[in-house]
């Protein structure tokens, strides 16, 4: 009777301990971004969610809030500081505004292509300004991913730089998007990303820039005549991780989410350029003009009209970008 006891109090001893070390090791995290559920870019954090669970015995359970469900870009940039987030995707344009020269890789005409951009985020560059932006906010970049090449979509024919004089167009509220527009001397609207489409459809913005593949998930194609070719911006994301989560997680951990965060990131960059490649013809299938600008006019202008220093940025790191191989 007495053994019967003592086993049957091992194995409760055993349970509850089990059971409270379960507990104890789950860990509940928010991972956010502002892009559709149909995106690469959601797919992808999704799936990168569910193997950091795998590779880390379901310690880690991470919820992706997709499509702005947790705020605006800047909303879950604060978020990281706050506490209401503890993983983003979100360009280097918001991470400048803790430390502006990291911002320099969205001064137009930066990147040649998306294998320029790539090989950036590999070199010596990169990781300097990745530390200095960690240094000032206190956050950790664990991967980039490619999101596209920025044109412009309008409903007014552009086929030079002066054709955008007066033009209505909303960018981003980030200095380093204004700079093309600008320097051809459109009128920009600092409109958030969610209201774009109709904005455009009912006339406050005549014409917005974003990658193909952007303009087809948010289906601006349908209150838009006109696909310009303006090519002004590699664009592309980041994942971060807020500096709180990131201190706290052992060496080994460290390792899993980056693994494993630069695996996502990868995915989602090779389906965005298979993507991009067949959008041009599914636009025009939608009846729309697709129109090749001279790169190299509207990039003279920008580079005569548009100051490095403007944006904090600096012209020595654009100029190593460029010698980037």
């Amino acid at each position: 009777m007495l053994k019967k006891m003592t086993i049957a109090a091992v194995i409760s001893a055993a349970t509850l301990l089990a059971a409270t070390s379960a507990g104890m090791a789950q860990t509940k995290l928010k991972w956010a971004h502002v892009y559709e559920t149909s995106e690469p870019f959601h797919t992808a954090s999704v799936w990168a969610a569910q193997e950091i669970g795998k590779r880390t015995n379901g310690r880690y359970q991470i919820d992706v809030y997709p499509a702005s469900q947790l705020g605006k870009e800047a909303d879950i940039n604060q978020g990281l500081s706050l506490g209401s987030v503890d993983i983003i995707i979100s360009g280097s344009s918001f991470a400048a505004k803790s430390f502006p020269p990291i911002g320099v890789t969205y001064y137009p005409y930066t990147f040649r292509d998306a294998d320029h951009l790539l090989a950036y985020t590999k070199s010596d560059i990169f990781k300097e300004l990745a530390k200095g932006y960690e240094d000032k906010s206190g956050h950790h970049i664990v991967a980039v991913t490619y999101y596209g090449v920025r044109q412009t979509s309008s409903n007014k024919p552009i086929k030079t730089c002066a054709d955008m004089k007066g033009l209505k167009m909303r960018v981003p509220d980030v200095p380093a998007y204004l700079a093309m527009p600008r320097a051809c001397g459109a009128n920009t609207a600092p409109i958030a990303f969610a209201e774009v489409y109709l904005a455009l459809q009912n006339g406050t913005v005549e014409a917005q820039e974003n990658p193909l593949t952007t303009i087809e998930a948010k289906k601006f194609y349908e209150v838009q005549k006109h696909i310009v070719l303006t090519g002004h911006i590699v664009d592309h994301l980041n994942t971060v991780i807020a500096g709180a989560l990131w201190k706290k997680l052992s060496d080994e951990d460290k390792k899993i989410f980056t693994d494993v965060a630069q695996e996502a990131a990868a995915k989602a960059t090779g389906e965005i350029k298979q993507n991009e490649a067949k959008l041009v013809a599914f636009f025009k299938e939608k009846g729309l003009t697709v129109t090749e600008v001279d790169k190299n006019e509207f990039r003279d202008t920008v580079l005569k009209n548009v100051a490095f220093e403007t944006f904090g940025y600096r012209k020595a790191d654009w100029e190593k970008i460029q010698a980037v191989k």
